[in-house]
């Protein structure tokens, strides 16, 4: 049975009933008669909202109005609700289509704020790890030291690993300095102005010619030979750096390679081979120092000191400690058998990068060379700036220390040699050569009798008189590395022709 409200006469959607008259009525319509006048519709008694009650029932199906009882009358309904469904389904693709192009976007900026997080977690981690390195280092000079934390010691199968633990100029350190430089002292004291017997005179030199020429120790796809130095205890054993990114170990005697040390990203500018042991050094713009076992033939110490080209190398006298230039204009003094590094300085006032650095004979001074021309003398214990040397036109591109420490050689980009007594602290002499004569290479022979100058050729000079007693002309390019023998009994150069020779009687 269905109801019908006594109003409309059609089944109502919430029905109601009036306990006044007992009839079913439309909410919503006596709802509206009661606003309008008070009373029950069928008897006139007084009625209320509240006296209203709720019938509950199933959702009601309302019967077809008499207008669709006929088949064209059901065809237009059939019609009107086939067009209702069809706008309804284009309205929800058209909100399917929305909602894709909106997670769409919502997935791009997902995957972007991932790549902005992963950025800047690895910035953090990179700054925490800068952060720890900056720990203050007893003893150093302010407003110029800075610490350094580096690579080090040699992991398992040779690998190097780093250590961030710092150990600074120690007194243990400096002591250790100041006895070497006590006993280099008392051991050219002794010497005093004597000349070694073994030793080759001018007239002998003075004939020396190419004895060997040796082209294959590095690449030919990467010509040219950037760096050159010979074992001290052992003058027959001669260390190169090439373009390559190659160190190699040549044996003299033997005229063969004993090692090949690969290891660096770009090419090698320096080298130096230790006094007394297997050992030697290269350095690299890649930023890097390392240290090779010539036996092993690997890699056993990385030395991280620098944010820029490694420029210049040189080993303190003990052979413990290394001092190194780069272009971020510090130099720094590190520990060979740790691979810390002891401390870092620059020059804040000058502001321009270093292209060069050599230890003095004893030890607790050394020089740098500039890229703005100018010759800087450091205190290694103070870590200050002592002395500075003006009075080159170009980046200086090599210094050299005399045997006996009186003496400093220094080459730039101006055609020239200077000579400076470190003593009165001024240039005494300058050699001038040739217009548009590079200097790349000064070296003194182990007596201090000597000096080699290589570059656009190479020219050795005979201290005190500094009068000219060999010039050699055979590189077909420019002579990046000169060194003496024992007692110069040989002379030695490479170059950018990638050819290593030796020159003697």
């Amino acid at each position: 049975m269905s109801l019908v409200c006594a109003i409309c006469n059609e089944v109502p959607e919430h029905p109601c009933i009036s306990p006044v008259s007992n009839h079913v009525f439309e909410r919503r319509l006596i709802e509206k008669y009661i606003a309008e006048n008070g009373t029950d519709p069928m008897n006139g008694q007084p009625l209320s909202e509240e006296q209203l009650v709720d019938i509950k029932v199933t959702h009601p199906i309302r019967p077809k109005a008499p207008s669709a009882t006929s088949i064209p009358a059901i065809l237009k309904s059939l019609q009107d609700e086939w067009d209702a469904v069809m706008l309804h389904s284009f309205t929800l693709r058209q909100q399917l289509q929305t909602t894709r192009q909106e997670l769409s976007h919502a997935l791009y900026q997902h995957d972007a704020a991932c790549r902005v997080i992963a950025r800047l977690n690895k910035e953090v981690t990179a700054a925490r790890e800068a952060l720890a390195t900056l720990k203050p280092q007893a003893g150093l000079v302010a407003p110029q030291a800075v610490p350094a934390s580096q690579p080090a010691a040699a992991g398992a199968g040779g690998e190097p690993m780093e250590i961030s633990e710092q150990v600074g100029m120690t007194p243990e350190i400096i002591q250790k300095l100041q006895d070497k430089a006590t006993i280099l002292t008392t051991e050219r004291k002794k010497r005093g102005k004597t000349v070694p017997e073994e030793l080759v005179r001018a007239e002998d030199l003075s004939k020396y010619r190419q004895v060997a020429s040796h082209a294959g120790l590095h690449s030919a796809s990467i010509p040219g030979i950037l760096s050159l130095d010979v074992c001290p205890s052992d003058t027959s054993k001669v260390l190169t750096g090439g373009a390559d990114k190659n160190v190699v170990v040549f044996d003299k005697n033997e005229e063969q390679i004993v090692a090949t040390l690969k290891g660096h990203a770009k090419k090698v500018t320096s080298v130096i081979y230790h006094p007394s042991q297997s050992v030697v050094f290269s350095a690299s713009p890649d930023a890097t120092i390392r240290v090779w076992s010539v036996t092993g033939g690997n890699c056993i110490q990385v030395v991280r000191a620098h944010e820029a080209n490694v420029t210049g190398l040189s080993l303190h006298a003990t052979g413990d400690y290394l001092l190194s230039s780069s272009e971020d204009q510090y130099w720094a003094f590190s520990d060979i058998q740790t691979g810390r590094v002891l401390t870092k300085v620059t020059d804040e006032s000058a502001g321009c990068a270093l292209t060069c650095a050599q230890f003095h004979p004893d030890g607790l001074i050394f020089g740098t060379g500039t890229a703005d021309s100018q010759i800087k003398i450091w205190d290694l214990k103070e870590r200050t700036n002592v002395a500075n040397f003006p009075g080159h036109s170009g980046p200086v591109t090599s210094i050299a220390f005399s045997e006996n420490g009186y003496y400093l050689a220094t080459g730039a980009q101006d055609s020239s040699v200077k000579l400076w007594d470190l003593r009165k602290l001024k240039n005494f002499k300058t050699i001038t050569l040739d217009n548009n004569y590079e200097v790349k290479s000064l070296v003194f022979d182990q007596s201090g009798t000597y000096l080699a100058v290589g570059g656009s050729d190479i020219r050795v000079y005979i201290c005190k008189q500094w009068s000219e007693v060999l010039n050699f002309t055979d590189h077909t390019g420019l002579v990046t590395g000169v060194a003496f023998g024992e007692n110069a009994k040989f002379l030695t150069s490479a170059g950018m022709d990638r050819s290593l020779r030796f020159y003697s009687l």
